[in-house]
């Protein structure tokens, strides 16, 4: 079994207003680009997508309120699972230590091929959600999906 963990961003969003961003995987559609989102179908459990022609799928298996969200693979070519941690910052309530393990059991090839592209998307995505959080624009990310997810996040300055 592959097991990654990302690194750790403080999220400037509390572990209440962060955890109810992933407790509904219907959220994520509104991230998408308009041209990924056919792709894509979601309801409150599971998330499923095709890429590059394989059938990609997560449901969720564990909600623990305001901490963690755990995930299995729902039909994958390979079995995963995961879990999203939000961990209060005891010095700044209003911040979240965020970060992401995955566990994957991938034969020799596939963990040579995806081992660490998969820590550099989770360190990618860790990445992004701080950067969002503090009203900057990721890599890679448009400025008009970047204004979509502040205004889900309330991270426009004026709304504090």
């Amino acid at each position: 079994m592959t097991e990654i963990t990302s690194k750790h961003g403080q999220v400037s969003r509390s572990p209440f207003e962060l955890y109810m961003m992933f407790v509904d995987l219907r959220n994520f559609l509104q991230f998408l680009p308009e041209d990924k989102r056919d792709s894509v179908t979601a309801d409150y459990d599971t998330l499923s997508a095709t890429v590059q022609g394989f059938k990609i799928g997560v449901m969720v298996k564990e909600r623990v309120p305001y901490s963690k969200i755990s995930f299995v693979d729902d039909g994958a070519p390979f079995s995963f699972s995961g879990s999203l941690h939000f961990d209060a910052v005891p010095s700044e309530p209003g911040k979240t230590d965020f970060h992401l393990a995955l566990s994957a059991d991938l034969n020799l090839m596939m963990k040579m091929l995806l081992g660490g592209k998969l820590r550099e998307a989770a360190d990618k995505v860790v990445d992004a959600l701080v950067a969002v959080s503090e009203g900057k624009l990721p890599e890679g990310l448009d400025a008009e999906t970047l204004e979509r997810m502040r205004r889900e996040m309330g991270a426009d300055p004026s709304d504090r």
